[in-house]
């Protein structure tokens, strides 16, 4: 084995193509509240491998940026949607699962309220999300469009999606996530209703407006909701501690 004086002379000799390399992409599952439960934001794929199959949103990464940055850029680039919340959600890694070659997905997971994906970019599409599991099982889910037919799906993303819904399950409770899928401001029906769209069933009003209440994380507005025909409801917002 060759012997290197110091570290510069050691990285001036190395040769990375010595080993194989695998590709690293980013692949990021929108998650949103719609119609009773969660959708998400798919493209059709317009290319081998996997044409005519639909997948969330991804790219490789770039030498020059991070993970991270990598992930906002795909949301930008892809979705046209900026600012929200994005988290790093689990690696996909198994040998097969892009037939070009080994390459390695880093899946992100984003929330967003419904309404800001309204205006996305072209090529992209708002599909609901049915899973067939029940609390944290987790596993494959079903998407469908808008007239309830289901869309296959490319490479690994049914499974990246309900990775993604049984990350933010068991997150619900112990961390403020809902509030990345409200406004900024909404009523405790708007809450309960997101509870209900990520865990899958109906919750108890009485129950879960005392537990959401006592929990220190919201604070009134002091304003109503307008514009709404019937009595309308105080106005919540996250408590900025909570923040």
């Amino acid at each position: 084995m060759q012997q290197h004086t110091s570290e510069a002379e050691y990285l001036r000799t190395y040769d990375p193509t010595a080993f194989d390399r695998p590709s690293v992409a980013v692949d990021v599952v929108l998650l949103a509240p719609r119609d009773g439960g969660l959708c998400t934001v798919l493209a059709l794929r317009d290319e081998h491998p996997d044409k005519g199959r639909w997948a969330v949103p991804g790219g490789f990464v770039r030498m020059d940026e991070s993970l991270d940055a990598a992930a906002q850029r795909v949301l930008r680039d892809k979705a046209g949607l900026r600012g929200i919340f994005l988290e790093q959600l689990y690696t996909f890694g198994a040998p097969k699962r892009d037939p070009r070659m080994r390459i390695i997905s880093v899946a992100y997971y984003a929330l967003v309220d419904v309404s800001r994906l309204k205006k996305l970019s072209a090529g992209a599409t708002v599909a609901q999300i049915s899973v067939p599991w029940s609390g944290e099982s987790g596993g494959p889910v079903i998407v469908h469009d808008n007239r309830g037919k289901a869309l296959p799906l490319a490479f690994d993303h049914a499974e990246m999606i309900g990775t993604a819904v049984k990350r933010v399950r068991g997150k619900l409770d112990y961390a403020p996530i809902a509030f990345e899928l409200l406004p900024a401001t909404f009523t405790l029906h708007d809450l309960q209703r997101v509870h209900e769209a990520v865990q899958g069933h109906k919750l108890n009003k009485d129950s879960f407006r005392r537990r959401v209440l006592a929990s220190g994380t919201l604070e009134a507005t002091g304003t109503l909701e307008e514009a709404v025909g019937h009595r309308p409801a105080a106005l919540y917002q996250r408590k900025a501690s909570h923040g």
